[in-house]
């Protein structure tokens, strides 16, 4: 081989050993961008939900994961129910109702149709009775029975709900009545955005899990069955609630929590064509949500012994609340917090004023700040302040 084949030679596997290089280089970019990418976002479900509206919500930020038509009002029949559950649980917080009162069925209470637990007028019973029946069984004489007790009318209740239904920012709902009865109703509607936003309200009082979570009870002293109208309670892992319903207008819709580590889901299905299609849709989009999203979570922290300059405490501390963000699975663990917090600060400082912040980021972005706040005041020192604290050291020596 002459001099010539052989450099010629030389320069062709150099060109292809940086050819080769250029190629593992670029595969290993691309591939780091890839993880980057699916850390930072979710693609949107491949499955179709055969329902008129769906919302599937996280409970502790309000974070709207999936959506489909949300804001268009119409009937939601017994899923009604949230809002009258949320107001009776409002009033045993204010001392107005105790679980133990006595509620007595009116005759316009006992007229109610439907799912009912067959109150007759003047029968009496424990509001905590009520209250389970109305969750568990969808009763609609114990819903206005309930209302009657804490507003005096059922007409006043309903004034009750839609106040409360503005205060929320529910701005697609007009309540008629206390259960979602529609044969007679003319305009009693809300949206699947609605019903995720007074779900969440709901659901925090952590009491009315204790029964929206029962499969089976009973009432008037184990003589009268109870079984869950939400069958989901009983066959998905992790749910614990809510409320169900079902009319000719408003076809089969649910409003149902689920909590898998940590992280507690709200699915709203409206307009379903029957109950077992309501549940693979609800199902679907919940299992597709815990597949896809995790909660982010960092403890509320203390920091001790921060300096004050020219205070009549010379060092305090400060603490930042908890801090908890939705995040696609992939993410989670590429969290970084930054703290930025001075090791002095000049007096005066007054308790719960910020005094620095720690940022969270995600893959480069900011997903949230939280507020480190000083938890002592501290004046600014006057001169005896200052006379004292010398005079003090001049002793100690």
């Amino acid at each position: 081989m002459t001099k010539q084949k052989r450099k010629v030679q030389f320069l062709c596997i150099c060109m292809a050993f940086i050819l080769l290089l250029t190629c593992v280089t670029a595969s290993a970019m691309g591939s780091s961008k890839s993880k980057k990418a699916d850390a930072a976002s979710v693609e949107a479900p491949a499955f179709s939900l055969a329902c008129k509206s769906a919302v599937l919500m996280e409970a502790s930020t309000g974070m709207v994961l999936y959506e489909q038509n949300p804001h268009e009002s119409m009937p939601p029949a017994s899923v009604t129910k949230i809002m009258t559950l949320l107001l009776v649980m409002e009033a045993i917080d204010a001392g107005k109702l105790n679980m133990e009162d006595t509620v007595t069925a009116s005759a316009h209470a006992a007229s109610m149709g439907g799912s009912q637990i067959f109150l007759k007028e003047g029968e009496q019973m424990s509001a905590r009775d009520m209250i389970k029946s109305v969750v568990i069984s969808s009763a609609n004489d114990a819903a206005v029975a309930l209302a009657e007790h804490i507003a005096g009318s059922e007409e006043a209740f309903v004034a009750m709900m839609n106040e409360k239904a503005t205060s929320l920012g529910m701005k697609n709902t007009n309540f008629e009545n206390t259960n979602g009865l529609d044969d007679t109703a003319q305009n009693h509607v809300t949206s699947a955005a609605d019903i995720a936003i007074m779900s969440r309200a709901l659901i925090s009082h952590q009491d009315i899990l204790s029964f929206s979570s029962v499969w089976m009870d009973t009432i008037r002293n184990g003589t009268f069955g109870l079984t869950n109208t939400n069958r989901l309670v009983r066959f998905y892992k992790g749910c614990n609630g809510l409320k169900t319903g079902s009319t000719q207008k408003a076809g089969f819709c649910i409003s149902v929590t689920a909590e898998r580590d940590g992280m507690t889901l709200i699915c709203v299905i409206m307009g379903a064509e029957s109950r077992d299609i309501r549940n693979q849709a609800a199902t679907q989009l919940l299992d597709w949500g815990f597949a896809n999203y995790g909660l982010y979570v960092s403890e509320e922290e203390s920091f001790e012994g921060i300096s004050v300059t020219g205070g009549e405490i010379m060092k305090i501390n400060a603490q930042a609340p908890r801090f908890s963000c939705v995040l696609p699975k992939g993410g989670i663990g590429s969290v970084e917090k930054k703290l930025t917090l001075p090791e002095k600060i000049a007096a005066p400082v007054r308790a719960g004023e910020s005094i620095g912040e720690i940022v969270y980021t995600c893959g480069g972005k900011e997903i949230g700040r939280t507020a480190v706040s000083a938890v002592q005041t501290s004046e600014r020192i006057g001169f005896w302040g200052v006379f004292q604290r010398i005079l003090g050291k001049y002793l100690l020596i």
